[in-house]
């Protein structure tokens, strides 16, 4: 076989054409401004084939966006039905609402279309910080209905739309719930210049076909009542859940523990938090309310927030296949004259006091203290009321020392009367009985009942008003801060139960006054009293009581309104100058023991009720001696 073999003229002629092709390729290779050209050109190739795969992946996303969107729609057209539309609306997001006049301050919540916040602009609590009556949550209301395809819907979890719209001076918000732009349920709020009652209504339109109307709809509130005072323990006593029912009948929940209570035709339910109210009034009453209050303080030193927790539900029912139902909502002061002004009976809610209590503070002793600070300080009115109060009872306490004067006189006679009949305790308490009763002395006599009889109702007609009392909410005198609370001198570093962690003055003067005021009375009763068996027992048991009353009155009052204390106080003193005075100067013993001759001498006809306890102790004594004779 040949060998093959590259000879030189190959090799030329290969370099020779690769010469040829480098020159051809450096003679083919672009100008600068042709490679600026070409740049561009590759510039915006790029940004087209960028553009275009962008448009591709929007529209792909856009095509499952649908998709997705086609779904949540679909869900929740399942879940809501009808109202499904109001969840599309721009409005179907978290938000508030504002709604104020002069006084209030109102944050509506798209979600549920109810209030979520209310602030009394004009009041501070005890921190200095705005009232607020309800705040973070501590509001729920919500309708619960039934759709005419069997769905149940709670408006709480819905969202409303706000639409705003005035009335000459009023403000009307309309928060609607739509099936469609001409159906929805209404909640329409109406809020008037300078006024605490916010007109509110409750209503639907073009929603018969939509609710199932032969089923009445529920209206749930919960209501937790914030803390608003310095005393969350005494501020909790004054907290409670009252209403009117059957006319003009009033009721109230529990004062400490928790309570349920179901009533007709009720007229109007109030969440009282002490000095400051919640109240919702029908136009109509409601036919049925079942209401609940919760108790919400366990450890006074933990639990600092909430006072009490408030629950009510009440059915709205349908009139020719709408809801249509106007209330009002009175969000201010508990302050009768402020509550005066609606004509709704809404001063009853305040706890005056019951029966002819009640009619000495609304009619007496409320106007009385408002007239007086029109012209006097909070504290010197309570000084000056409270010497009225003691001039008008001074003829009682008169009385009073009159009758243990004569006591006195007569208790030689008293005690021989004990020995003469030592035997025969019966015969001893008749012959006592009758002796006082010949010489004006008798306890069990009009004169003798005349001074409890008046000081009673007085007493406890005030021990009801001082601490229900707005006009002293916040009012300082001498080193009180606040006359509707305690007033603090020392802060204690540990809490004691019943009395607190503070030292209060006022009750530790009032106490000290009523020791001294005891200690006199109670000697001179003890004194006056004869001597038999079984007396040291007696004496000893008052002995006890001088001390125990201002220890009582001590730990009791110490969390209690320092206008109450500061009313016992000067109550107490003054009694104890008019005890002297009297006893001094105005009764002369040697008058009375004429004057006591004088009756001896008379017959003294019994009264009814001195003839009846005779009677009783004569057939006590007749039963006696009979069962003796038995025995013999």
């Amino acid at each position: 076989m040949e060998e093959k073999k590259i000879d030189s003229n190959t090799i030329i002629g290969f370099l020779l054409i690769g010469a040829i092709l480098l020159f051809m390729l450096w003679q083919q290779q672009p100008t600068p401004e042709e490679l600026a050209v070409q740049e561009e050109a590759k510039i915006e190739e790029l940004a087209t084939e960028a553009a275009l795969n962008k448009a591709a992946l929007t529209t792909n996303n856009a095509s499952n966006q649908s998709i997705e969107d086609s779904q949540s729609l679909s869900n929740l057209k399942n879940r809501v039905g009808d109202f499904a539309y109001s969840m599309t609306l721009p409005s179907a997001t978290p938000a508030i609402t504002t709604f104020e006049n002069e006084v209030l301050a109102l944050k509506i919540d798209n979600k549920g279309g109810f209030i979520s916040e209310v602030k009394l602009k004009s009041y501070v609590n005890h921190d200095s910080v705005p009232v607020y009556l309800i705040k973070d949550g501590s509001s729920q209301f919500n309708l619960n209905f039934v759709t005419t395809d069997n769905r149940t819907l709670n408006s709480s979890e819905l969202y409303f739309q706000p639409i705003f719209s005035t009335s000459g001076d009023n403000q009307i918000l309309s928060m609607r719930l739509k099936v469609s732009e001409s159906q929805f349920l209404e909640y329409r709020y109406e809020l008037k210049p300078n006024d605490h009652m916010l007109g509110f209504s409750v209503r639907s339109q073009g929603l018969s076909s939509v609710l199932n109307t032969s089923q009445e709809v529920q209206l749930d509130w919960k209501f937790d009542a914030h803390r608003q005072g310095k005393s969350i323990a005494f501020e909790n006593r004054y907290t409670r859940l009252s209403y009117e029912h059957e006319g003009d009948k009033t009721n109230k929940l529990s004062q400490t523990g928790d309570d349920d209570e179901s009533e007709r035709d009720v007229s109007w339910i109030s969440f009282r938090q002490h000095f400051f109210s919640s109240i919702l009034v029908p136009e109509v009453p409601f036919k049925t309310a079942d209401l609940k209050s919760f108790n919400l303080i366990n450890d006074e030193a933990v639990d600092t927030l909430f006072t009490k927790r408030y629950e009510v539900s009440l059915p709205l029912s349908f009139s020719g296949g709408e809801l249509a139902h106007k209330m009002s909502i009175y969000y201010g002061p508990t302050y009768d004259k402020i509550l005066n002004q609606y004509d709704k009976n809404l001063e009853a809610s305040i706890p005056f006091g019951w029966g002819i209590i009640g009619w000495i503070n609304k009619s007496v002793f409320s106007p009385l203290y408002g007239w007086l600070t029109n012209y006097l300080s909070y504290g010197i009115a309570i000084i000056v009321m409270t010497i009225l109060v003691k001039i008008l009872l001074s003829f009682v306490q008169y009385k009073q020392f009159l009758t243990q004067a004569k006591n006195k006189i007569i208790k030689p006679e008293l005690d021989a009367i004990k020995e003469k009949y030592k035997k025969d305790k019966m015969k001893v308490q008749k012959e006592t009985m009758a002796l006082q009763t010949r010489v004006g002395a008798n306890p069990m006599s009009l004169a003798g009942c005349l001074p409890m009889f008046f000081q009673m109702p007085v007493f406890y007609s005030l021990f009801m008003f001082f601490p229900i009392a707005f006009e002293l909410r916040q009012k300082p005198f001498l080193w009180v801060e606040d006359l509707s609370s305690y007033d603090s001198i020392a802060e204690l570093p540990f809490y004691i139960p019943l009395y607190g962690d503070h030292i209060s003055l006022f009750p530790i003067l009032a106490s000290i006054a009523i020791f001294f005021y005891m200690k006199m009375t109670t000697g001179q009763q003890m004194s006056n009293q004869p001597t038999q068996e079984g007396a040291p027992d007696m004496a000893k048991m008052m002995k006890y009581m001088i001390y125990f009353s201002p220890i009582l009155m001590l730990i009791f009052f110490n969390n209690y309104a320092s206008g109450l204390s500061l009313y016992y106080f000067i109550s107490n003193l003054i009694s104890i100058a008019l005890m002297l005075v009297i006893k001094n100067f105005i009764i002369d013993e040697d008058k009375v023991l004429a004057q006591i001759q004088v009756s001896k001498a008379k017959p003294k006809k019994q009264n009814r009720f001195q003839k009846k306890m005779a009677d009783i102790m004569e057939q006590a004594e007749a039963q006696k001696q009979a069962q003796q004779k038995r025995k013999k």
